[in-house]
């Protein structure tokens, strides 16, 4: 029997690289980037540092690695760092923090959905010989766990500001800073601005099949190399992987706000259906709340032998994630069939 592609609505990660991306990877110029460097790595590099406002940006295979050589750069060990409590760094990333750079995650709750600068300064111990000390302050735009959730600009400085008054460095997990770029009409340079270090991922709403990047003064990314190099980070003729970064960034970042358009659309579409609720979206992330009784890992299991991919974020809440491989017609066929299930 005929079985029609599936509707993947589970993350913005499972993107394929189209024609015209892989026709530029397959022509990119490489070189050995952990030896002499690789040409179009750091064309890639040299463009993102001029995009975040920051003097060097580094290549990383994974956002992951990226955020946990920030870690590793910034604090100490023996010491915690403090984070937002829904957190990629705390709940995705496998206990990087404490198993590589031997710190402890302080989480840092907040009455609204992300972390705010009261909270923040709430949470910061006074100097004690019986507690650790603090080293370093994560932040995340866009907030994942939150829903796509952006983060001002006011917001984001009031945050940094705190961290400053405490001589804490900030880091910034900017996966889907481009989002919240795009969404807010805030210049990518100005988020940035509010972190000594930020990393972009390419993997999401870019499209391009692998990479990230850190950047940061020239002093931090030359220190980085050597943590990534440790890491095991370090590639080869990376140029190919680049390549496809690259192309994300001319052809994919000016379309975005498509995704968040789709996203609105989705949620409009299941908003109120059988006690369900969703959480706004700001940019492509659709968080939905189920009523009462209503299984996400049931539902999530019977939409997808409809053909509709998402993902079960917990025990009530799913997940779906807008982005270049899903089309209005895509975006309305996965509206219909999760209404379907919600009433049935």
């Amino acid at each position: 029997m005929f079985m029609p592609m599936s509707i993947d609505l589970r993350s913005d990660t499972v993107t394929r690289p189209t024609l015209e991306m892989r026709r530029a990877m397959a022509e990119a110029e490489v070189g050995d980037d952990v030896l002499d460097g690789d040409p179009t790595v750091r064309r890639l590099e040299d463009r993102v540092a001029e995009m975040l406002g920051k003097e060097r940006a580094l290549f990383f295979p994974t956002g992951t690695m990226a955020n946990q050589a920030a870690v590793w750069l910034l604090s100490r060990p023996g010491t915690e760092i403090f984070v937002d409590t829904n957190a990629h760094i705390v709940h995705w990333e496998h206990a990087g923090a404490a198993a590589l750079a031997g710190v402890q995650v302080r989480l840092v709750p907040s009455p609204g959905a992300v972390m705010d600068a009261e909270s923040l300064r709430q949470a910061i111990r006074p100097p004690s010989p019986h507690a650790p000390l603090a080293s370093l302050v994560c932040l995340e735009n866009t907030h994942n766990g939150a829903g796509g959730k952006i983060t001002p600009l006011t917001e984001l400085r009031a945050l940094s500001a705190v961290a400053r008054e405490h001589g804490l460095p900030v880091h910034l997990d900017g996966a889907r800073l481009w989002n919240a770029s795009v969404a807010s009409g805030t210049p990518l340079a100005d988020f940035a601005a509010c972190a000594d270090t930020v990393m972009v991922s390419f993997s999401k709403g870019l499209g391009a099949p692998v990479g990230a990047a850190l950047a940061g003064s020239r002093d931090a990314i030359e220190r980085t190399w050597m943590i990534r190099k440790r890491f095991g980070g370090g590639m080869r003729q990376s140029g190919i992987l680049a390549a496809g970064a690259l192309h994300g960034l001319d052809r994919h970042l000016a379309r975005m706000h498509e995704d968040h358009a789709r996203a609105r659309q989705l949620a409009d579409a299941i908003d109120g259906v059988a006690g369900a609720r969703v959480v706004t979206p700001d940019t492509n992330i659709v968080m939905v709340d189920l009523r009462a009784g209503v299984s996400a890992f049931k539902l999530v299991k019977t939409a997808a032998d409809r053909g509709v991919l998402l993902t079960p974020w917990s025990a009530t809440r799913i997940r779906a994630v807008t982005h270049l491989d899903v089309d209005d017609r895509a975006v309305k066929r996965a509206g219909q069939v999760v209404r379907e299930l919600l009433e049935a």
